[in-house]
């Protein structure tokens, strides 16, 4: 089956939901800036976690994606007009817009940056590096991940480039993701949500997390920590 492109998709998302096309009678309301998000296929290759909670999470991070494309397609003709800050139609679909885009790309890049059974972080590396300066040790770096991913109410430690403070950080974000800094860009994201893994590890998060963290792809960290550093130039940091 040849692959939709992305006009196609947003029509065919569209039609399933029953909303009018964006180019017939709409009267002008409709702002056409509909988007469709598409999940990627990972190798998750660890021992750490059962298939059982491989094939779940998956199927968490792929729900969201479909809710995120039919928020999308929604806000395409909502009424702009009667926009509120107490209660409207536009109001809640902003809300589930970012939850959903934000546990989508986020769980993607979770999945993408851990599972590396032969994961090695070389010293002269410049994720090793960067993390160093701006936490003073490699050690200092671990610890303040691994609270941060026991604060995050079932939701993310993030190591992030804040472009405003110029430097590296660690953030505990929650399941609401109300908690996520502007101006910034994900290095190393775990996932601390009990679908993560209370199915492995009940209760233990502690021991979930560490296992995660022996696994990091630290290759694919030094590709966002590079991205990171282009970000800064731009920023003029």
């Amino acid at each position: 089956m040849p692959k939709l492109t992305q006009k196609e998709l947003i029509k065919t998302i569209r039609d399933s939901l029953g909303l009018e096309s964006s180019d017939s009678t709409t009267k002008g309301k409709a702002v056409q800036e509909a988007y469709v998000a598409q999940g990627k296929k990972f190798n998750l290759s660890t021992e750490f976690l059962s298939n059982k909670n491989k094939t779940n999470h998956l199927a968490v991070m792929e729900k969201h994606i479909a809710t995120l494309n039919e928020v999308s397609a929604k806000l395409d003709s909502v009424d702009r007009e009667s926009a509120n800050d107490q209660h409207s139609e536009f109001r809640s679909l902003k809300v589930d817009e970012m939850h959903n885009l934000n546990a989508s790309f986020l769980h993607g890049m979770f999945f993408e940056n851990i599972s590396d059974l032969q994961s090695r972080l070389a010293m002269d590396s410049l994720a090793f590096m960067r993390l160093e300066r701006d936490f003073g040790t490699f050690d200092n770096w671990q610890k303040d991940f691994i609270a941060c991913a026991m604060s995050a109410r079932s939701g993310w430690a993030v190591t992030v480039y804040n472009s405003w403070l110029n430097r590296y950080v660690n953030v505990a974000v929650d399941a609401s993701s109300n908690n996520v800094p502007f101006s910034s860009y994900p290095v190393i994201v775990l996932d601390c949500s009990e679908v993560a893994y209370y199915r492995d590890y009940l209760d233990d998060r502690k021991t979930y997390v560490r296992a995660m963290m022996k696994e990091l792809d630290w290759d694919i960290v030094e590709g966002r920590i590079k991205k990171a550093e282009k970000i800064s130039k731009v920023m003029g940091s």
